[in-house]
């Protein structure tokens, strides 16, 4: 509830509002209180009590809020509603217009002193942020909603703690992204605070570093663990839309109560929204986990439901990447035409700033199929774009990797100090520092 008034402000706006209404200060008073008290309020010589500003606001017929704090009722509904609009825009996709609508009504949340809106509409900056890949500013909205909900359960700082965690993620910083999650998940767990979207959202968010941090094993654990929470948060889409009906109806006759929880449940629903993409991940993942132990069937078809679901929500880079990984299996599988077609049609979503690993990826593939077709000139350009990305990324074992590749293809064709060269650059990048040593794994939910 956002802060009352001072005592003379409360005063001015009690006599205003009896004298509008044509009441006395013993009519107002009756039977709860005395005239006297009336006029000492109005003067702003005390302080009322809940119990007190109830009674006058149901005299005057307005709200307790509007009473103690000015605002008529309508306006906090009002300002909920077009949040609910805000989040339905960034969950078609156009995350640029929705950082339009958010800031300006964080500008109102923040002039008429509503600290959960202004949480909302910084959560949904951050959101904004982190889909246009503004990773720096996207920290500092989620940093600010921590703060205002500092007193808050925990499992309602947990999209602001992911979202944080996301964004080091996608700044490279995986060390730091994986313990923000991972203790979060800790303190859940072990608290018994068992909120499935809350457990849902940070469980699917950490299959990523884990991926790129080579703990495929607890990257797998983390993918069935949010699997098994997904039924419990299912397709919000067209009950969303329901609820922002029924809101503006409630809201259209007055009822601004009911029309508040309409719009909770909307809010809550398209903040979940965003769960499809990282549901599409965990398929994703299962399709990875699959094709490492040979099972390529049932990998293209985990990949191919990834693919879809990324579509759907026009995550054009993530479903970018996973063609790169379906392309890699539809090769395994024999398929090298197809593999390759699907290659050269995303090669133009990714680049050595957005989805590198993947870009580096592609034109590997490309390489060893063109091997195959014996196009050995086409093999060598793919593996020397990919190599060239590799190295700004920093990917040491899939550096040795493709040197290993290329070293092969250039011994084949007589070059063999070039050759050598390949190889012991691969050596290099082989021998460097490993990625990480993760402690102990955070506890798991009573699934």
């Amino acid at each position: 509830m956002a802060k009352r008034d001072d005592p003379e402000t409360i005063g001015r706006r009690v006599q205003q509002l009896r004298h509008e209404r044509g009441l006395t200060q013993r009519q107002l008073a009756e039977p709860v209180y005395t005239p006297a008290y009336v006029s000492t309020l109005e003067a702003g010589r005390v302080r009322p009590s809940d119990e007190a500003l109830r009674h006058l606001a149901e005299r005057l017929g307005v709200t307790f809020d509007e009473l103690a704090t000015g605002r008529p009722a309508r306006l906090a509904t009002d300002l909920r509603m077009r949040l609910t609009e805000a989040q339905r825009t960034l969950a078609v996709g156009d995350a640029p217009a929705a950082a339009e609508q958010y800031a300006a009504l964080l500008a109102e949340a923040e002039t008429h002193g509503f600290a959960d809106e202004q949480a909302t509409a910084l959560l949904g900056l951050g959101e904004c942020a982190l889909d246009t890949g503004e990773l720096e500013a996207g920290r500092g909205y989620f940093e600010r909603v921590e703060r205002l909900l500092a007193d808050a359960p925990l499992p309602a700082r947990v999209p602001a703690l992911r979202g944080r965690a996301v964004a080091h993620y996608l700044a490279g910083e995986l060390r730091y992204a994986v313990y923000l999650l991972e203790t979060t998940l800790d303190e859940l767990n072990r608290g018994g605070l068992h909120d499935p979207d809350a457990l849902l959202l940070l469980y699917a968010s950490v299959i990523g570093p884990y991926m790129d941090m080579g703990a495929h094993a607890r990257a797998a654990q983390a993918a069935e663990l949010a699997l098994a929470l997904a039924p419990q948060a299912g397709d919000p889409a067209l009950v969303a839309r329901m609820h922002r009906s029924v809101a503006r109806t409630l809201l259209a006759e007055g009822r601004t109560a009911e029309a508040d929880a309409s719009l909770v449940k909307a809010a809550e629903l398209y903040r979940s929204l965003q769960l499809r993409t990282e549901l599409a991940n965990c398929h994703w993942m299962r399709g990875y986990v699959y094709a490492q132990n040979g099972q390529l069937d049932r990998a293209e078809d985990e990949l191919r439901e990834a693919q879809a679901m990324l579509s759907a929500t026009r995550a054009a880079l993530y479903s970018s990447q996973v063609a790169v990984e379906l392309a890699d299996v539809l090769h395994r599988r024999g398929k090298s035409e197809e593999a390759a077609d699907l290659l050269r049609g995303v090669l133009g979503d990714l680049s050595s700033e957005r989805g590198a690993m993947h870009a580096a990826g592609a034109h590997r593939l490309l390489g060893i199929i063109a091997e195959d077709a014996r196009d050995t000139e086409a093999a060598e350009e793919h593996y020397v774009r990919a190599l060239s990305l590799l190295e700004r990324a920093g990917a040491a074992g899939d550096l040795a990797d493709l040197c290993r590749l290329l070293g092969d293809l250039l011994r084949r064709t007589g070059r063999l100090d070039a050759a050598m060269d390949a190889y012991r650059t691969g050596l290099g990048h082989r021998t460097a520092p490993g990625t990480t040593t993760l402690g102990p794994a955070p506890a798991q939910p009573p699934l």
